[in-house]
């Protein structure tokens, strides 16, 4: 069996790495650099700390790769595992807040709510005068993406696998409804492809002629010299009703995001990947209002944007789109700590014919139209 991925990011290679172990010959496409999309630009999150059940088995599955990470792979990502802190200002959240948590602990997620007084035992910069509730895991934390795709392409390199480079897809072929290989600088035949194209994964399915609803938008994040040090110790700690997060960097700093106001669609071609001073120094603000670190002496340092792939309600589409084809695609944000599942999961689906990791029943491409739930814990 031959499977071509496309994609060279932390997706793309997690797939390509699951499949090969298992015996799999494996060609990966990859039109840039390794890690060079949104990987790369992510802020490394990895948290269980979801509001719909799905997304939590996700993030439980692949807790069990990132625990063991540097002993699987001889990579140190640099986990650290200070948690998350999720805040309310409102009444609506802070309800919603309590009924996640719950949720979360019924299937092996041990996050908490907590009152503002108590949130400020894991953040000592709070101000928990803004704040009507938090929930708050010791499970969660980052890690660095380049060194988990670094990790996870040497390791797909010895289990057989081919990564190319700078070699982009132009075409994707089907005989009948069965899609069959691509062109690539050449023809190249596959039993299976897998559209892991992060941004770029609408244009890929297009190409195969199946239309996937993902959306890539634009984020910014910022590295700052705060005021006041940040601690090593604290949590990554999100405001979700403004949209903006911190978390802690080396020696004080701190990394800076958040998303306000509207949220139009990029194209992953030609998107700024600078940032906007205004936006940075509005950013650091609505920082300064979670907590005192971010008075007026913060210095930016530097700052990048990147891409989210987006789908309407926040959930990924992970499915064989028609046969052939496999999509993992769509993660909204939260690929880079979906990864290590997603990998299991493709290659279940091929070798397979079905999942099993995860019930992803409720992740396939036509559920858009439907009721469905939306994931309401996005950074």
């Amino acid at each position: 069996m031959h499977v071509v991925v496309i994609g060279g990011g932390i997706i793309g290679l997690a797939s390509a790495y699951e499949l090969a172990e298992r015996g799999v010959r494996v060609t990966v496409l990859e039109k840039g650099s390794l890690g060079g999309g949104s990987t790369g630009r992510s802020a490394g999150g990895i948290r269980g700390q979801f509001s719909t059940p799905v997304n939590v088995e996700l993030s439980r599955a692949s807790f069990v790769i990132w625990d063991r990470f540097e002993e699987t792979f001889g990579v140190d990502i640099a986990h650290r595992r200070v948690g998350y802190l999720f805040l309310a200002r409102e009444p609506e959240t802070a309800d919603r807040l309590r009924e996640t948590v719950a949720m979360q602990n019924a299937h092996g997620t041990s996050s908490e709510y907590l009152d503002p007084e108590a949130a400020r035992e894991h953040c000592d910069g709070l101000r928990t005068e803004a704040f009507l509730g938090a929930s708050y895991s010791p499970e969660d934390g980052f890690a660095d993406p380049n060194l988990a795709v670094q990790g996870y392409a040497r390791a797909a390199r010895e289990a057989g696998a081919e990564i190319r480079t700078k070699t982009a897809v132009e075409g994707v072929h089907r005989d009948g409804g069965r899609v069959i290989g691509v062109t690539a600088g050449g023809r190249i035949d596959a039993d299976y492809v897998v559209n892991a194209a992060g941004a770029w994964a609408r244009r890929v399915g297009k190409l195969a002629g199946v239309e996937l609803p993902v959306t890539p938008k634009r984020r910014r994040m910022v590295i700052v010299d705060p005021e006041e040090p940040v601690p090593e110790t604290d949590p990554l700690t999100v405001d979700l009703d403004v949209g903006s997060y911190f978390r802690p960097e080396r020696e004080g700093a701190a990394l800076v995001g958040g998303q306000f106001g509207a949220d139009p669609a990029a194209d992953p071609e030609r998107y700024r990947k600078g940032i906007e001073t205004d936006w940075a120094a509005g950013v650091v603000e609505r920082a300064g209002e979670m907590a005192r670190y971010f008075g007026p002496e913060t210095r930016i340092k530097r700052g990048w944007a990147g891409l989210y792939a987006v789908t309407p309600d926040n959930h990924p589409i992970i499915e064989e789109t028609v046969p052939g084809l496999v999509s993992a695609v769509g993660f909204s944000g939260h690929g880079f700590m979906h990864a290590p599942a997603t990998g299991k999961l493709v290659t279940e689906l091929i070798r397979e014919g079905e999942a099993s990791l995860v019930d992803i029943g409720s992740l396939k491409s036509d559920r858009f139209g439907d009721e469905r739930s939306e994931e309401r814990n996005v950074v």
